[in-house]
C-alpha cells in the first residue's frame, strides 16, 4: 500500500511578509548609499571658501589648540561647515598635531586636504626687507609687523646687555649685525631665532675677502659698519661713496675730529633737521663727532651694502674736506685745504639761504 505524501503547509509566502522584507532591503540599500554619500561629502567635497576680497592665509598662533584653529577658520569665514572639519580633524588626530604658522588656503579645498596641510606644518614663508633704519625700535617694528613675535620681544633681545655681551656686542652697535637685504622667515619665528638668523647672514656677508679689506684699512667689522652708516646718511649717490669714505679715513688716520653732521642729527634724535647749525654742535653725546675724536659708539643707521663696500674699497686720495654742491644734484665737492673748503661751504650756505632752508 503506497503512502500518500502530506502536503506542505505554508508553501506559499505570506504577501505581507514579502512586502516588508523588500522594504527592509530597500531601506538598507538607501542607508548604505546615504551614509556613503555623507562620508564622501565630509571627507572630499569642497569645504573651504576664499573670496577675492579676503586674504587666503590662515595664521595659527604658537600654543594654539584644535578649538582655536576651528575658531580662526570660522571667524575668517574660511570654512562652510565647521562640524565636518572638526570631525575629520579628530579622526586624523590633528588635535595632537597642531603646528603654528602661516598657511595658504586654496579655494574649494576639502576637509581632508585642509587637515593634511595643517598637520604637515608646511607654511608659506614671509619676505622681510629693511634698509636705512635708524634705531633698535624701528628695526623691531619692521619685524613685528610681519611676524608673530611682538616688537617688545625683539626689542628685549636687542637690549639685553648680558645676551649681547655673550655675542661681543652692546646696545649701541647691535644693529651692525643686520645687513640690509630681503630675507625669508616663517611667521612664527621667535625673536631669538630672528637674531640667530641675522647672525648667520652677517657671517655669510663678512666673508674672508671683506674681513681682509677691513683689516687692511685698520678697522674692525663693527667699525666698518659704523663708518658706513655715516656715509649712508651723507649721500644717496653710490658713485661718490668711496670718495667720502676716503675723506673720513684720512681724518681718522690724522686723529682729526670727523665733524660729521649726520652724527649730530642722530644724537639729537631730530631726524627732520635739514640744516645743522652751530647750536647743534654743542650737544653732550658720544655721537657728537664735533666734540669727540674717532668713530661714534655705534651705527647711526643700518648701512646699505653699497656703503659698507664703499668703506672697504675707499678711494685713495688726499681730500680731508667735503661739502654739498650748491645745487640740487645731491653730489659733493671735495677739498684738500681748509681755505678751499670754506669757499665751497660759503657757496652752499648761500644756496640754502636762497631756498630759505633753515
Amino acid at each position: 500500500m503506497t503512502r500518500k505524501r502530506k502536503k506542505r503547509t505554508g508553501g506559499k509566502r505570506n504577501p505581507v511578509m514579502k512586502f516588508i522584507r523588500r522594504v527592509a532591503i530597500l531601506l538598507f540599500i538607501i542607508a548604505v548609499l546615504t551614509s556613503g554619500g555623507l562620508v564622501y561629502s565630509v571627507i572630499y567635497r569642497p569645504n573651504v571658501k576664499v573670496t577675492t576680497n579676503q586674504s587666503s592665509y590662515l595664521y595659527i598662533s604658537t600654543g594654539s589648540r584644535l578649538e582655536d584653529v576651528v575658531d580662526q577658520l570660522v571667524r575668517n569665514h574660511f570654512i562652510i561647515n565647521s562640524a565636518s572639519f572638526r570631525f575629520i580633524a579628530e579622526q586624523m588626530n590633528y588635535r595632537n598635531n597642531v603646528h603654528p604658522g602661516r598657511y595658504h588656503l586654496d579655494n574649494d579645498m576639502s576637509n581632508i586636504d585642509l587637515v593634511r596641510l595643517l598637520r604637515s606644518g608646511k607654511q608659506v614663508p614671509i619676505t622681510i626687507t629693511f634698509n636705512r633704519l635708524r634705531t633698535v625700535e624701528q628695526l623691531a617694528a619692521v619685524f613685528s609687523n610681519k611676524l608673530e613675535a611682538d616688537s617688545s620681544e625683539l626689542g628685549e633681545i636687542l637690549s639685553d646687555k648680558f645676551f649681547l655681551k655673550s655675542k661681543g656686542l652692546d646696545r649701541e652697535n647691535v644693529v651692525s649685525v643686520f645687513i640690509p637685504n630681503t630675507y625669508e622667515f616663517y611667521w612664527n619665528t621667535s625673536a631669538r631665532e630672528v637674531f640667530e638668523k641675522m647672525e648667520e647672514e652677517h657671517e655669510k656677508f663678512w666673508n674672508e675677502d671683506r674681513r681682509q679689506k677691513a683689516k687692511t684699512i685698520g678697522l674692525s667689522v663693527t667699525e666698518v659698519s659704523v663708518l658706513a652708516s655715516i656715509i649712508e646718511m651723507e649721500t644717496n649717490r653710490n658713485d661718490e661713496k668711496d670718495i667720502i669714505a676716503g675723506v673720513y679715513l684720512n681724518r681718522l688716520r690724522k686723529n682729526w675730529l670727523l665733524q660729521a653732521d649726520p652724527t649730530l642729527i642722530f644724537a639729537l634724535r631730530e631726524f627732520n633737521i635739514q640744516r645743522v647749525l652751530d647750536e647743534h654742535k654743542l650737544i653732550d653725546s658720544p655721537y657728537n663727532t664735533y666734540l669727540h675724536t674717532g668713530l661714534p659708539p655705534g651705527p647711526i643707521v643700518i648701512p646699505s651694502i653699497s656703503s659698507i663696500d664703499a668703506v672697504l674699497n675707499a678711494a685713495d686720495h688726499k681730500y680731508v674736506y667735503f661739502c654739498a654742491k650748491a645745487d640740487t644734484s645731491g653730489y659733493h665737492v671735495f677739498a684738500i685745504t681748509y681755505s678751499q673748503h670754506l669757499a665751497n661751504a660759503n657757496m652752499y650756505h648761500k644756496f640754502l639761504n636762497k631756498l630759505k632752508i633753515k
